[in-house]
C-alpha cells in the first residue's frame, strides 16, 4: 500500500544469518510521525526487521543483507554512512528494561553527555524535558539522584524511552516493550507513544495484537521471514485479505 509521507523505505530487503534466511524480499515504507506495529508469531522477523533499521544486525556475527533502506532518501547501508549517527536518529527501546547502574539523571542525559553536551543547565533542561515526553517526571522529579535500578519495571522502560528521546532521534523502535509489565504499566507507555508519535515515527514489535489494535495506523503481518500483509491497522484487524492474517487475529495459529 501507498502510505503518506514516508520516512523509511524498504526495497527487496533480504537478511541471511549465515545460510538461514530470516528475512524474504521485504517491501515496505513508514509513515512519518505515525506509529506502525509488526505483528506476527515468534521467529517471524519482526524483531530482525526493525534492527535493520539502525544497523543493530551488523553486530552480529554471520549476518549478510541484501536490498535497500532509505531513512530520508538517505540509503542507510552506503559505506558512507556513520552508524553511530544513525542510531543516534533511529534510537531503541527493547523488550526487557535496560537502564543503567547509575541515577536516574546520569541514565537520561548518557546520550547528550556522549555527544559533548556537559553544561549543567542544558543538561538539566534535556532531562526534564525527555522525562516528561516520558510522562515520568512528575513520578521522579524529586528522586532524580536515586538509582535507576530502583524503580519499578514500568518506570525502568520508561526511563529506556526517555534516554533514547534525549538525544532527539527521528525514530524510536520499541522490541515488544510491554511484554514485561502488568496492565497498568503497559496503559501508560501506551498512552505516551501515542503522544510521542507528534513528534517522532514510532515502529513497535508486538505480540499483544490488542495493543496493536488501539496504538497503531499501520500494522505489518510476518510469517517465516515474509510481510505477508501490510495497510491500516483498522483494515487489518477487521478486513484482513489475506487468509494468513485473518487466522493469525482470530487466533487460528500462532
Amino acid at each position: 500500500m501507498i502510505v503518506p509521507d514516508p520516512i523509511v523505505n524498504i526495497i527487496d530487503l533480504i537478511l541471511y544469518y549465515g545460510k538461514i534466511k530470516a528475512l524474504e524480499g521485504i517491501h515496505l515504507d513508514i509513515a512519518k510521525k505515525k506509529i506502525t506495529s509488526f505483528i506476527g508469531p515468534s521467529g517471524c522477523g519482526k524483531s530482525t526487521l526493525i534492527r535493520c533499521l539502525n544497523r543493530m544486525n551488523d553486530l552480529v556475527e554471520g549476518v549478510k543483507i541484501e536490498g535497500t533502506v532509505k531513512i530520508d532518501g538517505e540509503d542507510i547501508y552506503a559505506p558512507a554512512v556513520d552508524v553511530t549517527e544513525l542510531r543516534r536518529r533511529v534510537g531503541m527501546v527493547f523488550q526487557k528494561p535496560n537502564p543503567f547502574p547509575k541515577s536516574i539523571y546520569e541514565n537520561v542525559v548518557y546520550g547528550p553527555r556522549v555527544q559533548g553536551i556537559h553544561k549543567r543547565s542544558a543538561l538539566d533542561e534535556i532531562c526534564e524535558k525527555a522525562l516528561k515526553k516520558a510522562a515520568l517526571w512528575d513520578e521522579v522529579k524529586d528522586r532524580l539522584r536515586v538509582s535507576a535500578l530502583d524503580l519499578s519495571g514500568g518506570q525502568q522502560q520508561r526511563i529506556c524511552i526517555a534516554r533514547a528521546i534525549a538525544v532527539e532521534p527521528e525514530i524510536i523502535l520499541l522490541d515488544e516493550p510491554c511484554s514485561a509489565l502488568d496492565p497498568i504499566a503497559t496503559a501508560k507507555i501506551e498512552d505516551m507513544l501515542v503522544e510521542l508519535k507528534t513528534d517522532y515515527t514510532v515502529i513497535i514489535v508486538t505480540h499483544n495484537m490488542q495493543q496493536a489494535a488501539r496504538i497503531s495506523e499501520f500494522t505489518g503481518f510476518f510469517m517465516h521471514g515474509e510481510l505477508v500483509e501490510f495497510d491500516v491497522t483498522t483494515e487489518i484487524f477487521t478486513n484482513p485479505h489475506e487468509k494468513q492474517t485473518e487466522d493469525y487475529i482470530t487466533g487460528r495459529f500462532g
